[in-house]
């Protein structure tokens, strides 16, 4: 699994690149904030109903979640599935707030 910093991924969305975010929180957290992502919670993953991202499975995912411990966990079910090109966003949602909200 590797590892994409949210530096970089605000930088790559500033670009207005085409990024497949996956956010693995609970409904209610992405609701309260999130990114952009589409929302596939963890529990889902574990249990493979992951038939939105099929197509993805060449392409870059990022995941992320409260801190990365959630999406470190779907990135690595995700390879299991046969998914090549899997991140997981450093410091999850937390260092996002952290960095970019004011």
């Amino acid at each position: 699994m590797q590892v994409i910093s949210a530096e970089e991924v605000k930088k790559r969305m500033d670009n207005k690149e085409t990024l497949h975010l996956v956010d693995v929180r609970e409904p209610y957290e992405h609701e309260e904030f999130n990114i952009g992502g589409v929302l596939i919670p963890l529990k889902k993953i574990q249990s493979m109903e992951i038939d939105e991202l099929e197509s993805l499975k060449d392409q870059e995912v990022i995941c992320y979640c409260r801190s990365g411990n959630r999406s470190g966990q779907a990135c690595l079910l995700l390879e299991t599935a046969g998914f090549s090109n899997v991140k997981n966003l450093a410091g999850g949602m937390l260092g996002w707030q952290e960095n970019f909200v004011k």
